[in-house]
């Protein structure tokens, strides 16, 4: 295989073994002779647990260990699951109830774990689970998005799980007193299952005294670090890996109860044990995304400049702090609060709240989404109100390039940017001069048309730290890595771009990643850190191979070291026609018994986010008779810095896109007032499907980052953050000449249909 040119739009290599069957998921890879494991789950929302019989399941056939909170606690094991908490307003930090890895005297959601049956098979542990003496006493159930109600945690009174604040609320209302013209807006954000292609599953193993998970993640050290202190053991007893995994989102970014409980039976049995989550199982207990309402205002002088922001959420916790939840709807969404706007005098107010219901955690994009769906929502509805085109009200509050670096009034950052450059190209990819045209033709058939616009940013970095090793071996390199693969072609972006600054042919390295005892340290992925973070550690790994050859070289050749030089290919020597390569070199080490220079390292730390932004432009037709939309042409114009590979790139877009018009048209989570979940399979919950996605433009317009080496941006949840408001502004401007003001999330056909009679009725009762 050739040299990759740099920045070139190559296949992904690791598509091959997948599309034949050769992937390596955790399901395919447990050990022989595993046993095992089946979750008897709660079936009601909120109860004490009065009865627990587990002797009749411990004597079925083939059940080898029953466990129940109580045994953990008898083991030793530390039950409580760890939760972000944030600081309150006052100065409290937020409740903190545990949340135990099993339930303990209560449950509080349909589907929480409550006890573990391990067998010789799935059916044998299920038949157990039906003979186990459960009684659960019903208590009062909290479900509405909203403070109040039956505490579900006596730490947490009227369900507050914090009170949370940022900014001058005094200087905000007074702006707002003070303003020309004020817009508000109620926005609401649905919840989301996260329905990954692979569900959640592990297995676990003891092997010469070590125990061994293998989980399908985002990253082996928490889970290693979790392991070691809920068990009491030393993390060198402890090897944590990842395999194959088939979508994450951020949803298989935490520690869940079930891979602590299938550690334990490793350990007790001294035999592997292993758990695959069946589609509705993962439905009621992996953590879900989204789920908040929010209040916002926004203030305008008589130039249509934004002078004031006001936000009031109320944000979704479940029924217990999920691993960083807390953090979502506060920190997070906070680091792009204005998104592109040039507004120093901004208040955000958020509350979360615990329900009967499962907990709420990071999914795609993880609060940016959330932010910039609500900002992009009540800029769209403020253009109407002002009587001004959405897109010049944009590009009239942007920050101006000459502005960078420009510090938010969240107190963030941005390095750089040109939001009127890349809003323009927008404008020229999506046709906007002909979508007149187009929604005559729609008119003249019968058709609602809209056309909707969003402009976002993103803040993205996760864990800052990064290391890169590369070991030479015999015709090519190892390249360890500390972030996962979920799915995001890994294995060819990592070979490409080593491939690019060394010289060695792309398909002579293998990527090596997820597993805690060939790599001593990582981040795991999340946040959209990969590319930027992970690149940065190989560039540093690559300037410490250059020099150790550089050295080698000249010592070996009898000349100076100043006189050998490095072309991204090959060593050269002023004078002299030798030119070997990073392989050539390695090969000459290995002969000299220099062992030492086969392997290198370099462990990076970044102290800056970057910041890829962009603008989506959505039409949708809407069939007034049904209620039915139908996404028709989708646009994105980003601005990703420099790109490594745009095909790749291309892809995490479009994913991301798929991933926000689902949300948007179809996707709905639904409890009943008992908690029950109503949408607990593809019979009820409506993921998008293919023809419900449209072919997606893509078109990028380069300034690159200045806070990482390369010049990059991340890209994996920029298609999520830019797709909800661009839906829905073009959902808006399609009903907006029937009568419908306003409509919530997803636009299903019944709900479009019923906004548009409701709306109808409205007039003809005027």
């Amino acid at each position: 295989m050739e040299k990759f040119g740099k920045s070139q739009p190559v296949t992904r290599v690791e598509d091959v073994r997948f599309l034949t069957g050769h992937g390596r998921y955790v399901d395919d890879i447990a050990p022989q002779g595993a046993l095992f494991a089946y979750f008897l789950r709660s079936s009601v929302a909120h109860g004490e647990i009065s009865a627990l019989e587990l002797d009749d399941a411990r004597d079925m056939p083939g059940v080898h260990l029953v466990v129940a909170a109580n045994d953990l606690v008898a083991a030793g094991i530390q039950i409580g699951l760890a939760g972000v908490v944030v600081t309150n307003r006052d100065g409290t930090r937020g409740a903190a109830p545990v949340r135990p890895i099993l339930a303990q005297d209560r449950v509080r959601h349909v589907g929480e774990a409550i006890v573990m049956i391990v067998a010789d098979s799935v059916l044998a542990a299920k038949d157990a689970a039906e003979v186990i003496g459960l009684e659960i006493d019903d208590l009062p159930v909290h479900v509405d998005l909203a403070v109040g109600g039956d505490a579900i945690h006596p730490e947490a009174p009227e369900n507050l799980a914090f009170d949370w604040g940022m900014g001058d609320a005094a200087a905000v209302a007074k702006a707002i007193d003070g303003a020309d013209r004020v817009v508000t807006v109620e926005v609401f954000d649905n919840r989301v299952i996260v329905n990954s292609m692979e569900p959640r599953g592990c297995y676990a193993e003891v092997t010469d005294g070590r125990l061994h998970l293998a989980f399908n993640g985002q990253g082996v050290w928490g889970m290693k670090a979790d392991l070691a202190r809920h068990f009491g053991l030393d993390p060198a007893e402890i090897r944590v890996t990842n395999p194959d995994v088939g979508g994450g989102f951020g949803m298989k970014g935490m520690r869940y109860p079930e891979y602590f409980v299938v550690a334990h039976a490793a350990r007790v049995l001294g035999r592997p044990v292993r758990w695959m989550s069946e589609r509705t199982e993962a439905m009621l207990s992996d953590n879900a995304g989204r789920d908040l309402t929010t209040t916002a205002t926004l203030a305008f002088d008589a130039n249509h400049k934004i002078v004031a922001y006001h936000l009031d959420t109320i944000a979704n916790m479940g029924a217990y702090n999920s691993q960083f939840a807390q953090a979502i709807q506060t920190d997070l969404f906070a680091k792009v609060l204005m998104g592109t706007y040039d507004v120093q005098t901004a208040y955000m107010h958020t509350r979360g709240v615990f329900t009967n219901t499962t907990p709420v955690d990071a999914y795609r994009g993880a609060g940016r989404p959330e932010a910039i769906f609500v900002l992009e929502r009540v800029m769209d509805a403020a253009a109407r109100q002002l009587g001004v085109d959405p897109w010049t009200l944009r590009a009239r509050n942007f920050i101006l390039p000459e502005k960078f670096p420009y510090t938010t009034v969240s107190g963030v950052t941005y390095d750089v940017g040109d939001f009127a450059k890349v809003l323009a190209r927008a404008g020229q990819e999506a046709d906007r001069d002909g979508f007149a045209a187009r929604k005559a033709a729609s008119a003249a058939a019968g058709k609602l048309r809209g056309q909707g616009l969003c402009y976002y940013i993103e803040s993205i970095l996760g864990d800052p730290s990064e290391t890169t090793k590369v070991e030479f071996v015999d015709g090519g390199a190892l390249i360890y890595v500390g972030t996962q693969s979920n799915g995001q072609g890994h294995e060819t972006v990592y070979a490409q771009f080593l491939a690019d600054q060394t010289g060695i042919p792309a398909d002579r390295i293998t990527v090596v990643q997820g597993d805690s005892d060939r790599i001593a340290t990582g981040g795991g992925t999340g946040g959209s850190r990969s590319v930027t973070v992970q690149n940065t550690a190989t560039l540093a790994t690559v300037a410490v191979t250059q020099a150790a050859f550089t050295a080698f070289l000249a010592e070996a050749e009898g000349v100076d070291a100043a006189a050998v030089s490095f072309d991204d290919e090959r060593f050269r020597i002023a004078g002299s026609n030798l030119t070997p390569t990073m392989l050539d070199m390695a090969d000459m080490a290995r002969a000299a018994g220099r062992d030492d220079l086969l392997t290198h390292s370099a462990r990076i730390k970044l102290d800056h986010r970057s910041f890829p932004n962009g603008a989506h432009v959505t039409e949708v037709e809407i069939d007034p008779d049904t209620g039915v939309v139908s996404v028709e042409r989708y646009t994105v114009v980003d601005d990703f810095g420099n790109l490594i590979n745009p095909m790749l790139a291309e892809g995490q877009v479009h994913g991301g896109v798929a991933q926000g018009i689902g949300q948007a048209l179809t996707e709905r989570v639904v409890f009943d007032a008992d908690g029950q979940l109503l949408t607990a399979s593809f019979m009820d919950y409506g993921m998008p499907r293919a023809d419900d996605i449209p072919m997606i433009g893509f078109s990028t317009e380069c300034t690159p980052s200045l806070y990482n080496p390369m010049g990059m941006k991340g890209c994996g949840e920029a298609g999520t953050v830019g797709a909800l408001a661009a839906v829905s502004n073009a959902v808006i401007d399609a009903l907006w000449d029937v009568g419908v003001r306003e409509i919530a999330m997803p636009f299903t056909p019944h709900r479009v249909w019923q906004a548009m009679e409701i709306a109808q009725g409205d007039s003809a009762a005027a």
